[in-house]
């Protein structure tokens, strides 16, 4: 076979897996294989039952400290996100909502992203609560047994005691984050 007819072929079949590739990549971006998130399953447990006290601290992006125990006695919307990820920049402005709430703290834990980034993402949303720099993994490795590694975003929703209420996996809707930020007020 001759040296252009190989070349030829060879580029006939790197066209064709790239375009079988292609038809099999989902057309909707949340659903990119780009990262892992959930489907948006929701686990509440009832008071005395819930998983806990949760306790995670860390750098902020800004470079101050922060400690979850310090927001005790108010409900904490724990979730973990990173800027590229579209389901995250999808509820960014519902969290900010949240934390607008009496008695209601956000607190982000980013997974991927160094701070300038998740800064910019920050900025772009008018995020006012903090994220915990967690690209070491230290921050989720203490959540082992309650959050999945690789899905984001996964939210989890503290009573006043700092117990698990619920856990969202995957994006959620505001009613989602109200409904579930009145259950753990309530208890």
């Amino acid at each position: 076979m001759r040296r252009g007819a190989r070349f030829i072929l060879i580029a006939a079949i790197v066209l064709a897996i790239v375009f079988a590739l292609v038809s099999c990549a989902p057309s909707d971006a949340a659903t990119s294989p780009g990262y892992v998130s959930g489907d948006g399953t929701v686990t509440e447990w009832q008071p005395g039952e819930r998983p806990g006290p949760v306790e995670v601290s860390g750098t902020a992006l800004d470079g101050s400290a922060v400690d979850i125990t310090d927001y005790r006695g108010e409900v904490v919307v724990l979730n973990l996100w990173y800027a590229a990820c579209p389901p995250c920049r999808a509820e960014a402005p519902d969290l900010v909502a949240i934390d607008a709430l009496d008695g209601v703290q956000v607190v982000g834990i980013n997974t991927r992203d160094d701070a300038a980034t998740g800064q910019a993402f920050e900025q772009t949303f008018g995020v006012q609560y903090p994220s915990i720099l967690g690209d070491d993994g230290r921050a989720i490795a203490s959540l082992q047994g309650l959050v999945a590694v690789n899905a984001v975003p996964t939210t989890l929703v503290l009573d006043a005691e700092g117990n698990v209420a619920a856990r969202i996996i995957g994006r959620a809707e505001a009613s989602t984050f109200q409904a579930l930020v009145e259950g753990a007020s309530a208890s």
